[in-house]
């Protein structure tokens, strides 16, 4: 089939009757809720950008010649890791890097897990089913440009107790084998994008607490609509009934949040990806080619992100002329962000390398370092935006108050900017800052990006730990106690 349509992507949501919560609800077409279908046409919008902008998105599948989107290739050069950048920035530019799950950053997951299959094989080889499995999935992901969504965070009950699977009824685990597979039982957190997606995976988030035992230790994929899969959205950040001027960002980029719960669905067999090997799910996600080739994805969309915020605090100081000091800084802080970000991607992708059976992945150097940076950046920008927007952000008159005939007059008056800024667009500028820093949309986007791929206090720990090549510092430091000694 190849890459859809964003008609052929919401026909598709249509025909799988998932069983999605919403307030006191339950949802039956996402795509005509009103709390949920601004998010499914913006969706949809990321399938018609594929095509739209195809030399950019889309590639031929090595096998079939199908256009396939460039997010699920297995890059196997620098210049296979230059046109996958070209297709998620693409990608990014439809929602200015605000939806955090859109389908490329699970395509660039799991090509990145075929791209590394000995990661998945475990100690002597022994998990072959689980890997045959993995990329036989990863093909029909690309070929049916399935959108797919994922949980691996265990939900918090007692942050004491949590830290012990023995005999823990809440985390995801096995219940039973069956003639075509097996039973799982237990829930997840959080599954970003649910209501929209057409397929869940499951797979390791961190290791599992050391009294694990093999029933925990699952990872897979299954349709949204398999019997005993229940989402239970957050309340909405969306604005339903609005119109784009009043809430450009909240009516249409809310991609959701669910609680997933896995009431004895059964997982055929040919979607198990690990199967009860805790040496398996314990090692696949350690320091591994999987996180700094997602990170080039991650990595892209915040840089898309910081340079429209960029844009919006200039353009909201150039409205009213504020060229104080300390507006000034503030803007350079921003776009010292901005570069860094860029830099990081840029020189991750110069310095990519082979990592063994012809894969070609980016440098993880300067990617790693970016997980725990971003966390504490974005929050810093939006106290930025709120910071230049001041007052302000709370007098920008509405659509209907414009085209009020007694009110506009008087709007035009009092409420325009500097050096023939008009009102309206004065009134425009500061109701996109207030929807991306103020609204509830605001508020949650904030909370995603402190936790978006773990803490920074976590990323920071990893990084020490886990990912730093402490080589030539420790070299450094020798080369000056080896000066003092006889």
């Amino acid at each position: 089939m190849g890459a859809r349509s964003g008609e052929a992507f919401l026909k598709g949501l249509r025909a799988r009757k998932r069983e999605v919560w919403l307030g006191d609800e339950r949802v039956d077409d996402v795509t005509e809720h009103p709390a949920l279908a601004g998010a499914a046409a913006t969706l949809a919008s990321v399938f018609d950008c594929q095509l739209e902008y195809a030399d950019d998105c889309l590639m031929p599948d090595p096998e079939t010649g199908e256009p396939i989107n460039v997010s699920h290739m297995i890059p196997r050069s620098k210049e296979d890791l230059q046109r996958r950048h070209r297709g998620l920035v693409r990608i990014a530019e439809v929602t200015v890097g605000l939806m955090g799950r859109t389908p490329d950053y699970m395509n660039v997951t799991f090509a990145g897990f075929a791209g590394e299959r000995q990661a998945w094989l475990g100690p002597e080889g022994r998990n072959e089913e689980g890997v045959a499995n993995l990329a036989a999935f990863q093909h029909q992901l690309a070929r049916e440009d399935i959108c797919l969504t994922h949980t691996i965070v265990h939900p918090t009950v007692d942050r004491v107790a949590d830290q012990s699977f023995a005999n823990n009824p809440v985390p995801l685990h096995k219940v039973a084998d069956t003639e075509n597979g097996i039973v799982v039982r237990g829930a997840r957190i959080l599954s970003t994008l649910a209501p929209f997606a057409d397929e869940i995976a499951v797979y390791p988030g961190l290791p599992l607490a050391a009294d694990a035992t093999p029933p925990y230790a699952l990872s897979f994929s299954i349709p949204m609509d398999a019997p005993g899969l229940i989402f239970l959205c957050r309340d909405s950040a969306s604005t339903p009934g609005t119109n784009l001027f009043d809430r450009p960002l909240s009516s249409r980029f809310d991609e959701q949040d669910a609680f997933v719960i896995f009431d004895d669905v059964e997982v055929p067999r040919e979607r198990i990806f690990i199967d009860g090997d805790l040496d398996v799910y314990n090692s696949v996600m350690g320091p591994t080619a999987w996180w700094p080739n997602i990170m080039q994805q991650t990595t892209l969309r915040a840089l898309t992100k910081l340079e429209f915020a960029y844009g919006l605090a200039s353009r909201m100081a150039e409205a009213v002329n504020d060229v104080s000091p300390a507006t000034l800084e503030m803007l350079g802080e921003i776009l010292g962000y901005m570069e860094v970000t860029r830099s990081s991607v840029l020189l991750a992708m110069e310095h990519s390398y082979d990592r063994g059976e012809g894969v070609w992945f980016p440098d993880a150097r300067p990617l790693h370092p970016m997980r725990a940076i971003l966390a504490t950046w974005f929050p810093r920008v939006n106290d930025i935006l709120l910071t230049i927007g001041s007052h302000n952000l709370l007098a920008a008159p509405s659509r209907a108050m414009l085209d009020d005939a007694r009110l506009r007059p008087l709007i035009d008056e009092f409420l325009h900017g500097t050096e023939g800024v008009a009102a309206e667009d004065r009134a425009a500028l500061y109701r996109l800052a207030w929807d991306f820093v103020g609204s509830n949309l605001g508020a949650r986007n904030e909370l995603y990006e402190r936790n978006y791929l773990a803490s920074a206090k976590t990323n920071r720990t990893l990084g020490h730990l886990v990912y730093a090549d402490r080589t030539r510092p420790y070299a450094l430091v020798e080369s000056m106690l080896a000066a003092g000694r006889p």
